[in-house]
């Protein structure tokens, strides 16, 4: 019993101990950091279950401040400064939310179900909507249909957090007539690389703005978006179709209420033996226009066929770039018009391989083939992928990074792998 009573004191006092760093915070956020096995192991996953990083510890905020002191405990440590990754409801796919021995800040500590969404109106902003960065969309649409009104740009997946798709650019089907999410936005709150919380938009802090909405977390945490909104559509399909030419005689529809309509994928959130037990190589590029029969040819008709696993869902839309603004840091292909496809792969994780295969072999017949592609929710290993990504866009987002960012304490140790928010 004295043997027993011996251990369990011993992991106690391993699970209670903190990394030296937090000598430099206040007691009462030291108090709402956790290194227990159950906190690592969550901020260690994600939904792709994939890639796994284990963090020293996880931050679970109570407030935007206990962020923005761990950021300056990172910036002041005396041996080096560690990275920090915010992690919204985990579903990125490809460990982008995780801060291999840094911290991992919950966003999800500071959600009060829809009570950090705030919806006003003024004669020159119109309908807006100020929201906490850890809110989900879904609780953002019930909260403005309760005054009739909704964000005109959505996700596919409405579970996912705001800072989350803003730090990503945010994509649907209606993204054609809306733009991105990013396109809708009047207002950022964002705690930066220094540690400091700034409020920016187009005409205050303008660069700082520009460079966090599609800018993958790496200039700062999104913690408050002004998102647009206007009057709530009372059906679904009529929102896409009004805008299209078409034969009438050919519509196959279904229409349905804008909640159903946009809820349609519906909550992929399940359980911790779920998770584990599947993965989701998922793979999202934006094609060219020019380009699109050239990739349907050498991709959907011969190497889709001869995939050995059943595919998941794949995601099929064209897209307007004179609906993106330049000036963010999301990029495009170099066209007015592209198209996004996403091969939304699922299975157990023991099949991960043969998706992955199928993945770099669509890379590799892109590579070879001369199309000019970029990826959505991107994840590369060098810094010569990063310098591709970005094309023109490099210089600046370098030059954002040092200035926002200059101990890159939102950076990951693998070459010069830029990490995105957690959606």
């Amino acid at each position: 019993m004295a043997n027993l009573l011996i251990l369990s004191l011993i992991l106690s006092l391993l699970i209670t101990t903190y990394p030296p760093w937090t000598n430099a915070l206040p007691t009462d956020i030291t108090n709402r950091i956790r290194t227990d096995p159950n906190a690592i192991r969550e901020a260690s996953s994600d939904y792709g279950n994939l890639v796994h990083h284990v963090p020293s510890a996880v931050l679970y905020p109570s407030s935007i401040n206990d962020i923005v002191e761990l950021i300056k405990a990172s910036c002041y440590n005396h041996s080096a400064p560690f990275t920090i990754a915010a992690r919204g409801r985990g579903h990125s796919v490809r460990g982008q939310a995780m801060a291999g021995g840094g911290v991992v800040v919950e966003m999800a500590a500071l959600s009060r179900n829809g009570g950090g969404i705030r919806v006003s109106w003024s004669p020159s902003l119109g309908y807006y909507a100020d929201v906490g960065g850890e809110e989900m969309w879904a609780d953002v649409l019930r909260v403005g249909l309760e005054h009739g009104l909704a964000p005109v740009s959505w996700t596919d997946y409405l579970y996912l957090t705001v800072g989350g798709t803003l730090s990503n650019a945010g994509i649907s089907g209606q993204t054609f007539r809306h733009g991105p999410q990013i396109s809708n936005v009047l207002e950022l709150d964002v705690v930066t690389g220094k540690g400091e919380l700034i409020t920016c938009s187009r005409n205050k802090n303008s660069e700082l703005f520009f460079g966090a909405l599609g800018g993958l977390g790496q200039l700062g945490i999104i913690t408050r978006a002004r998102i647009v909104l206007d009057k709530a559509p009372a059906r679904g399909f009529d929102v896409i179709l009004e805008e299209l030419n078409f034969v009438p005689g050919l519509i196959f529809r279904r229409d349905v209420p804008i909640v159903d309509f946009l809820n349609r994928v519906g909550n992929l959130g399940g359980g911790r033996e779920e998770v584990e037990a599947h993965a989701h190589p998922w793979l999202n590029l934006f094609i060219p226009k020019s380009r699109i029969h050239d990739f349907y040819d050498g991709v959907l008709e011969n190497m889709v066929p001869r995939l050995r696993k059943t595919p998941g869902l794949f995601i099929f839309y064209p897209l307007n770039t004179k609906k993106w603004d330049s000036r963010m840091s999301a990029v495009t292909p170099d066209e007015d018009v592209f198209y996004n496809v996403g091969f939304l792969h699922s299975g157990g994780v023991n099949e991960a391989d043969v998706f992955e295969v199928f993945n770099s072999e669509v890379l590799g017949f892109c590579e070879k083939a001369g199309i000019k592609v970029k990826q959505y929710l991107p994840y590369h290993k060098s810094r010569e992928e990063w310098i591709k990504h970005f094309g023109s866009k490099w210089s600046i987002f370098q030059q954002r990074k040092m200035k926002f960012d200059p101990k890159m304490i939102y950076h990951q140790d693998r070459g010069f792998s830029i990490r995105s928010v957690a959606v």
